[in-house]
């Protein structure tokens, strides 16, 4: 069994509004990662997602967000309880990110190379010609070709594949741990999004790290993916091994997501489509979240909102179907 590099436990995450009331789009969250193992979250985009990822790192901007409750354990350490100086010599060095979009997350006005050597610099006791030394190698490592004559480059010159090839090339400039990657293959084209995909893969394998990948593509985590995280309106709704999810999905909001697949067998047959959108965290209801769009909701789904039940072994939804009321 693997051991547990980072455990997550009731995380709950808050932003204040301009009107002083407090939302929650993460609410009660936790989930647990081994040493080499991937684990997708997924979900619609506003789920809490990247809230999730970014709370894990204490990036939420603190003039109106905070870290409201729970813990995060990084081999057994509460992070929560570190400053901010030793949280920088966890982000980027122990635990890393790739962002959502690399053209906003690299700087216009600086060369491929000093970034990548900064962020190296930052963190390990580099000089200067060892530490761009290092920035060459991880864009070979990356697969960038002509490695040295892009490091002269500026981020506008590269194309968007070859731009998050850099953030992944400086998100491992450290040999993290864990490398957090938020919608890593997001407005990349299919044939680009196979290849980052594939990438990831080789490079967990060759460096013994552990991935959190955060998408909204089921096709991508049936790719990459050991085990499955579900989120829906800031709770975890489902969670369990990749195959026993699709497979055999227990949430009604698991299901709908992959109904909503296109299936390759029958490419005439109606794509199916999960009615409503997600709650709005000002005013949300009571009861189940999801029931104002399930399919399979009953009056109990309406009063309060069900606990997490653990109908197999590995595997945790959030569902009265689950409940010794619910026949």
């Amino acid at each position: 069994m693997k051991k547990n590099l980072l455990e997550v436990q009731g995380l709950r995450t808050g932003f204040r509004t301009g009107t002083g009331k407090m939302i929650v789009p993460v609410d009660g969250v936790s989930f647990r990662i081994g040493e080499q193992e991937t684990l997708a979250i997924v979900g619609e985009s506003g789920c809490g997602k990247s809230v999730t990822s970014l709370s894990v790192l204490q990036l939420i901007p603190k003039t109106t967000g905070k870290i409201l409750d729970g813990k995060i354990l990084f081999r057994g350490e509460n992070l929560l309880d570190y400053t901010e100086k030793q949280m920088q010599q966890i982000r980027g060095n122990r635990i890393s990110m790739v962002f959502q979009e690399p053209m906003t997350s690299l700087n216009p006005l600086m060369k491929i190379g000093d970034q990548i050597t900064e962020a190296i610099q930052l963190h390990m006791p580099f000089g200067n010609e060892e530490a761009v030394s290092r920035a060459h190698e991880l864009l070979e490592l990356v697969e960038i070709s002509s490695a040295k004559e892009r490091m002269s480059q500026y981020p506008h010159q590269l194309s968007g594949g070859m731009r998050q090839r850099v953030m992944i090339a400086m998100a491992l400039s450290c040999d993290p741990d864990i490398l957090i990657a938020d919608e890593p293959t997001t407005a990349l084209d299919v044939t680009i999004q196979a290849q980052i995909l594939e990438l990831l893969a080789k490079l967990k394998e060759n460096l013994g790290m552990s991935i959190i990948l955060i998408t909204h593509d089921l096709g991508v985590v049936a790719e990459v993916a050991e085990n499955v995280m579900v989120m829906y309106a800031g709770v975890v709704v489902e969670y369990g091994n990749v195959y026993d999810i699709f497979k055999n999905p227990l949430h009604p909001y698991t299901s709908g997501l992959l109904r909503s697949l296109p299936n390759l067998d029958n490419i005439e047959e109606e794509l199916h489509i999960i009615n409503g959108t997600v709650p709005n965290l000002l005013d949300m209801h009571t009861g189940c979240r999801f029931a104002p769009r399930c399919e399979m909701a009953r009056d109990i789904c309406w009063g309060k909102e069900p606990d997490c039940y653990y109908p197999t072994d590995g595997r945790k939804v959030m569902c009265y179907q689950y409940s010794a009321e619910w026949r």
